[in-house]
């Protein structure tokens, strides 16, 4: 049967603004996957969670597998709390607290309009990105939530802190490059080859192989 796979999100899947003329995660996917199966990009640069509800709900009847990526737009706005003075380690935890707090039911709207669709289903944790040790050390804080809100819907984890793990994955500080955007494409095709339209059990995927 041929597999029809949507991908939901932002920049992470609508990457062909950053790749110079390369292929985009879509086109990549499309390249690894069989000849007869589709990949439709209903992701769009730029979008928060509450854009990828929408999408959601004007997914294609047809389709047999969806990917989410989003979250990351969401917290961009935090990035300068980063640079704000605190006299404890513990003000600038619950700096980071206040933050995630703002995301969690955001994506977790998210994760619930996704689970409606009772077909694989499979969301992005937001990778690490190329900007260096308190970054991924913040990035962790959100991750949680995500992971949280994932797990609690039964829906499936890509675990891209896992995929993307070099500079050259990145065509800038923040967005996917030609090289990362083939790693992210490949982990789907793994997760898409490991499910089925039926049914899919709570995992966690980083490209190949499989780990729990």
């Amino acid at each position: 049967m041929s597999r029809h796979v949507v991908l939901i999100g932002d920049s992470l899947f609508d990457n062909t603004a950053y790749v110079d003329g390369g292929p985009d995660v879509a086109a990549q996917l499309r390249e690894i996957l069989q000849p007869d199966d589709r990949v439709t990009l209903a992701a769009v640069d730029g979008s928060i969670c509450e854009h990828a509800v929408e999408q959601l709900g004007r997914c294609p009847k047809d389709a047999t597998h969806v990917i989410v990526s989003c979250g990351g737009n969401d917290i961009l706005h935090h990035a300068t709390m980063l640079e704000k003075p605190v006299s404890t380690v513990g003000s600038g935890l619950a700096l980071l607290a206040e933050a995630r707090a703002e995301l969690e039911p955001a994506h977790r709207q998210m994760v619930e309009a996704a689970a409606l669709l009772e077909r694989p289903v499979a969301i992005c944790t937001i990778y690490d990105a190329n900007m260096g040790p308190l970054i991924t050390t913040a990035m962790s804080i959100f991750n949680d939530a995500i992971s949280r809100n994932v797990h609690r819907a039964n829906l499936d984890l890509i675990d891209l802190r896992l995929v993307c793990t070099e500079p050259a994955d990145y065509a800038n500080p923040i967005e996917p490059s030609v090289v990362g955007g083939w790693k992210i494409a490949q982990a789907i095709a793994h997760y898409v080859r490991s499910t089925d339209a039926k049914s899919a059990q709570t995992r966690v995927f980083a490209g190949s192989p499989l780990i729990s």
